[in-house]
């Protein structure tokens, strides 16, 4: 990556740059708002320490009874002290309870250092279900393997795993987000270019035998097995009597197949194994990303907590977020007088340079092409925000500039004077520059993430390199408030129509069943569960996020040539 920490000419007239702050930490407000964000942060980490006991202590006894480490215990002993940035913790959360769960989908993935190379870790867990792929086994696998391709990020599998869960066998097997795909994605990086390395410590069976052959390195441990069937089903398929050792042991791999190209007493032997070939890789091109040594914020982080607020009726200021999260709070804002709830701008992060699209809660006013005054509502895209974006990320994407956006999102502006104004046109425009934009593009839910707006913000659907949540995030097509009472409207209607009139008890009955199940869904766990998001972060770590997903970014050197094809003007 291009780091280029020259120091500046001394210019006589210095830019003014830095974000100025409004917050009174002493404020009751303030205080309100750091409590609430505190506990629910401390519930965020207690479920996540109980999803990484994995299948259990019982589960964890009898890995450790066949001389296996756990997964985690690996990735501890394989990468460079506190340099693990886990993701998708919470895949698979609340699914498969007929079954007795799945806690993080049975296989561990994250970002970490080797030597200080960073790296691409996806781990089976043993003690879920023997390492078992259910459905979203293979879906986080597919997940992490995707942010290595576009990232070009060097990949290591640790396998011990038995394969396709099989009661579940129809929803994991087929499609193109189920197991193929994993194999299908080797090779697809290794044509790349991206080097992946396999570890099989444990068993490896079936169609899993495919992913570490189709590796640039194989590792075996002593005791573990990899064959297309066991021993089992070669008795009963073709009646061979053979032990699993004859048939897919380590040192018949080594000596006979040639399949395995290090073989290995041990976890522990073979995890420094990885380390030792790690530490040889040569280095690729630098990316054009540009980079200068960090500055820390000049506020203090730990402050986002008393700033954040969630309600509709103490809106805050998004710049004052911005202000503890950009290197020295520096923030070059673009039009800031012209669409003014959403904010853009350039500035730094971890060095790196940025540009910011990010949803202002404040309410504005803004002066029309008549020049009559009106209110525009913080949180909402109207028809000169929508505009000011679009032209920013080209703008971005001109410039070699990657970007982040910051979602606090209620939608677009609605009603006849949007309408009129060519919002569906300007939001257009916005859609088409964040879909083509050949930027690294990072995204952060701070708050809602709600309908079209949840899209021009570069949502899920438009390829993010890395989608991060706050545990205050709200994502859905819109807010439990506004989905209850349509929902419950459409609902009395129907009943109405068949002859049944509701009391107002239990239309109120009613409503708060239906806002209960949908402010359910629009809960970050429930995203997160599903791999819709990445990684749930704690707000002050925020910045340590977005630098860890740019350093992935830089990995990647390459970069498409911008277009954006017919924009509606």
């Amino acid at each position: 990556m291009a780091d280029r920490s020259e120091a500046p000419p001394d210019h006589t007239t210095q830019v003014s740059n830095v974000l100025k702050t409004k917050v009174d930490p002493t404020s009751a407000g303030f205080e309100a708002n750091m409590r609430f964000l505190a506990d629910l942060m401390s519930q965020v980490r207690n479920e996540g320490e109980k999803i990484c006991e994995g299948g259990g202590a019982k589960a964890v006894e009898n890995q450790h009874g066949k001389g296996r480490l756990t997964a985690r215990e690996r990735i501890g002993l394989l990468v460079d002290p506190k340099t693990f940035f886990e993701l998708g913790i919470y895949a698979a959360h609340g699914m498969y309870e007929e079954w007795g769960g799945a806690p993080s989908a049975g296989v561990i993935t994250g970002l970490a250092r080797i030597h200080t190379r960073m790296v691409m870790i996806i781990a089976n867990d043993a003690t879920v279900k023997a390492g078992a792929f259910f459905p979203m086994t293979s879906k986080k696998v597919i997940r992490a393997q995707n942010i290595a391709i576009e990232n070009r990020i060097p990949t290591i599998y640790l396998v011990d795993s038995a394969g396709v869960f099989l009661p579940l066998q129809e929803d994991v097997f087929p499609d193109t987000d189920d197991f193929g795909r994993v194999f299908r994605n080797n090779a697809v990086m290794s044509a790349l270019g991206i080097p992946q390395t396999a570890a099989i410590m444990g068993m490896c069976v079936a169609g899993g035998g495919y992913l570490p052959v189709m590796c640039d390195h194989v590792l075996m441990t002593d005791g573990s097995g990899l064959f297309l069937a066991g021993p089992a089903l070669v008795q009963a398929a073709i009646g061979q009597k053979v032990s699993a050792e004859e048939l897919g042991g380590a040192a018949m791999h080594s000596a006979i197949s040639g399949t395995v190209d290090f073989r290995e007493p041990d976890d522990p032997a073979c995890l420094a194994r990885i380390r030792s070939i790690v530490e040889k890789w040569g280095y690729r091109r630098q990316s054009p990303w540009d980079r200068k040594k960090p500055v820390e914020p000049a506020l203090a982080a730990e402050e986002i907590y008393g700033i954040y607020d969630s309600s509709p009726a103490r809106p805050y200021d998004m710049k004052e977020i911005l202000a503890r999260v950009l290197d020295g709070s520096r923030f070059d804002e673009y039009k800031p007088e012209y669409g003014k709830t959403l904010i853009c701008g350039y500035g730094r992060i971890g060095g790196f340079a940025v540009g910011i699209v990010a949803n202002q809660k404040l309410h504005a006013q803004q002066m029309d092409h008549e020049g009559k005054k009106r209110i525009e509502f913080g949180g909402v895209i109207y028809t000169e925000s929508a505009e000011k974006a679009a032209r920013f990320i080209m703008d971005c994407n001109q410039n070699l500039i990657p970007l982040v956006f910051f979602h606090d999102v209620n939608g677009f502006m609605v009603g006849r004077d949007a309408e009129w104004s060519g919002i569906i046109k300007a939001g257009a425009k916005m859609v088409n520059a964040v879909s083509n934009s050949v930027v690294p593009k990072i995204t952060v839910i701070v708050g809602g993430s709600f309908g079209a707006g949840h899209y021009a913000m570069c949502g899920k659907a438009f390829d993010p390199r890395f989608i991060f949540a706050w545990p205050t995030a709200r994502y859905a097509v819109m807010s439990g408030d506004s989905a209850a009472g349509t929902l419950v409207e459409i609902k009395v209607k129907q009943l109405e129509r068949g002859g049944t009139k509701l009391s107002d008890e239990d239309k109120k009955e009613l409503y708060e069943s239906v806002k209960r199940t949908y402010d359910e869904q629009t809960d970050p766990r429930y995203g997160a569960a599903r791999l819709w998001i990445d990684k749930i972060i704690d707000p002050i770590e925020t910045r340590d996020a977005i630098t860890q997903a740019l350093e992935a970014a830089a990995l990647n050197p390459d970069v498409p040539e911008f277009g954006v094809g017919v924009l509606q003007t």
